[in-house]
């Protein structure tokens, strides 16, 4: 019988080698272990002594082959001489096969290593049959090289496995194996498909930097303990459809050249993927992550498919790069979601998705047009670009935007509905379950160039807009609300204060409330808001009324004209004390006209007050008579008669008479259309007349005036 050789090598092996073979061109000769006081190796031991040597094995015992070269007779005969009788088959204590080379198929189905089994190094030139095999202690086979098909299905570890840079040169098969300890595959390279199908990892799984040139299939497989895939490179399909992760999950700086499906995974413990490349697609629908994910610095070359995936912890995406379709619809984000510096080079719809806590894609760049449809507690848009068209759909959100840049029209709208997915259901919003309701809140737009900017449906009664330029340009759509003053009356020392209703800025709510005396109702900024006074937010109530008017809407503008006069009025840095006086009449007349119950108030006032002095002072005790006098000249010929009337006499005794009453409301009504009632008057009451001919026909111009602001369309 004739034994090959295993490949030539200079360095002598650190056991009693056999040496068969030596010579000029091969120093070392055979590197197989010497068998027992022999001076040969298994392979070239005389028949008569090999046939000694396997007659004396009994199940169970160890055996030491290391650097042998193995036929597939030696193997069988090897291994039926360790032939279990009670189970039909081989029995290995401990087994060392390191450096050994199998040039035939080297089965080892359904055989039990009790002690450890050692097949460092070792070189199977064919097949490598371990199917339903049992490891009861250490399996080594680090840096082996299968050249042929590896069957490991079924296989039980029950100690740890160690395959770390193994070469699979042709398909592994893994299904079902059982890894009861530890599982180390890393730098390993299978140049052909590595099936681990239905696999159990008990404890750690160890694949680092591992090479899967194949495809890589980890169907339905569970990982109880850590599984390590980082700087792994799949270069065939990625298959991880259903495993269980109930350990952590490393991905880190992991390359998928090919599809890499993890359908339906469920990542009980934290996953990471920062770094990793995805070149084809990435399908993670209808996947669960249990606890906190990261995708940061991921590169996905290809599509994104998050759909249906529910991340239970917190899920980051920072300074990922999605350079095609993002889908994320109906994904359930149940705590805080970061896409920030994010970068989404193709169109893009993120959703409609659900997220509990926070969703930040501040610093995110939008390259192409995009369609955000979020359901969230907070959505922070903070530094952002956009360089194409924008739609923000957004439900329970309360959104930052401050000093985010876009070039083109961006929209932000409320959904007064649930979102609807794309098989026509309505998608469920069990983790907001606690929002009060699903208004759209909208907190800051300092920064911001609103040209571009349309806003419908959304709360604007905490948004900083200090900042904003273009502001005029804003187009508000639907039903925009802003803050409103306090309501009620409040005691201000010892006189009653009262706030007209008009919508007004977050930011003069922070200024009011720091105000000496200020009353009950004005909202203090949160931290970080910053200061703003009279100054700065006078242009911006400019701004917002010629908005509204540029809108048609010059009722609705009538509220930021009244806002932009109270900040005049009290802004001591810009406007002369003339004209805060001025400002001071205004208001207290008529509201900047646009209080008509005030004006009228006043000109009842004032009615009143001249009816009262025309009584007292005005009207004089009896209308004089005219009388007439003239001389008859001597000798007959034309009289001349002289009119004249006596000069009105103050009044004396009872002033306040009916007939005096009528007398003082006709002179007053008169005054308030400009005219005179031809009533004599005492020369007080000419000075009364005149002034009330003043006053009066003003104020009521002024509640003319606030009823048309009101009205007028």
């Amino acid at each position: 019988m004739t034994h090959p050789s295993p490949a030539p090598s200079s360095t002598p092996p650190a056991w009693p080698h056999c040496g068969h073979g030596a010579g000029p061109q091969e120093p070392v000769g055979c590197r197989g272990i010497r068998v027992s006081d022999r001076t040969a190796c298994l392979a070239h031991l005389a028949d008569a002594d090999r046939d000694a040597y396997l007659a004396g094995l009994t199940p169970g015992a160890d055996i030491d082959h290391r650097g042998t070269s193995f036929t597939q007779p030696l193997l069988d005969a090897l291994l039926n001489a360790l032939h279990d009788p009670a189970t039909g088959h081989p029995f290995l204590g401990d087994a060392r096969f390191e450096e050994a080379t199998f040039h035939g198929d080297a089965e080892f189905g359904s055989a039990t290593f009790r002690g450890s089994a050692r097949f460092e190094s070792a070189i199977f030139r064919s097949d490598a049959g371990f199917r339903s095999a049992t490891f009861r202690s250490v399996a080594w086979f680090g840096a082996a090289s299968f050249e042929g098909v590896s069957w490991f299905g079924a296989t039980t570890f029950q100690g740890n496995a160690w395959f770390g840079a193994a070469t699979f040169q042709s398909n592994a098969w893994f299904g079902s194996t059982t890894f009861q300890g530890d599982a180390g595959f890393r730098a390993a390279t299978f140049r052909g498909n590595a099936r681990f199908e239905s696999a159990t990892f008990q404890r750690g799984a160890g694949f680092g930097a591992t090479v899967f040139q194949g495809l890589a299939g980890f169907r339905a497989a569970t990982f109880k303990g850590g599984a390590g895939f980082r700087s792994a490179a799949f270069e065939g399909i990625a298959w991880f459809g259903a495993a269980t992760f109930h350990g952590n999950a490393w991905f880190r700086a992991a390359t998928f050249q090919d599809d890499a499906e993890f359908l339906s995974a469920d990542f009980r413990g934290r996953a990471w993927f920062e770094e990793a490349t995805f070149h084809r697609d990435a399908e993670f629908t209808s996947a669960t992550f249990q606890n906190d994910t990261e995708f940061d610095a991921v590169v996905f070359q290809h599509d994104a498919e998050f759909r249906s995936t529910a991340f239970q912890g917190n899920a980051r995406f920072k300074a990922a790069v999605f350079r095609s379709d993002a889908d994320f619809e109906a994904t359930t984000f149940h705590r805080d979601v970061e896409f920030s510096q994010a970068v989404f080079e193709r169109s893009a719809s993120l959703g409609p998705l659900v997220c509990a806590g926070r969703i930040d894609v501040s610093g995110a760049v939008f390259s192409g047009p995009v369609t955000l449809s979020f359901a969230a507690h907070r959505l922070e848009c903070r530094r952002t670009r956009w360089s194409a068209t924008a739609e923000l759909r957004l439900r329970h959100a309360t959104v930052d935007f401050a000093h985010a840049v876009f070039e083109y029209p961006l929209t932000i709208a409320a959904e007064a509905d649930p979102f609807t997915l794309s098989d026509g259901q309505p998608m469920t919003e069990r983790a907001l379950a606690h929002a009060p309701d699903a208004t759209v809140r909208l907190t800051s737009l300092r920064g911001v160039d609103a040209a571009h900017l349309v806003l419908a449906d959304v709360d604007l009664s905490e948004c900083l807009l200090t900042g904003t330029v273009h502001l005029d340009q804003l187009r508000l759509e639907g039903t925009c609300s802003f803050n409103t003053v306090p309501s009620r009356t409040h005691w201000r020392r010892w006189r009653p204060v009262r706030f007209t209703r008009r919508r007004t800025l977050a930011e003069e709510h922070h200024w009011r409330v720091h105000q000496p005396g200020s009353v009950r109702g004005w909202n203090p900024a949160v931290l970080g808001a910053g200061h703003a006074g009279p100054a700065q937010l006078a242009p911006v109530y400019r701004a917002l009324r010629k908005a509204f008017e540029d809108g048609k809407d010059e009722p609705g503008a009538a509220d930021f004209y009244y806002g932009e006069m109270e900040m005049r009025r009290h802004d001591h840095s810009g406007t002369t004390p003339a004209e805060r006086g001025l400002l001071h009449g205004y208001w207290l007349l008529s509201g900047y006209g646009l209080r008509a119950s005030r004006a009228l108030g006043w000109l009842a006032a004032a009615m009143i007050a001249t009816v009262v002095l025309l009584m007292g002072f005005g009207l004089p005790q009896d209308s004089p008579k005219q009388e007439a006098t003239g001389t008859v000249p001597p000798g007959g010929g034309k009289v001349t008669f002289e009119i004249d009337k006596a000069d009105p006499q103050n009044p004396t005794g009872n002033r306040f008479t009916g007939k005096r009453f009528e007398k003082a409301l006709n002179v007053t009504l008169n005054s308030v259309v400009f005219r005179s009632s031809g009533q004599d008057l005492t020369t007080v009451g000419t000075y009364i007349e005149m002034t009330s001919r003043v006053a009066e026909p003003v104020l009521l111009g002024l509640a003319v005036l606030a009823v048309r602001n009101r009205v007028k369309r």
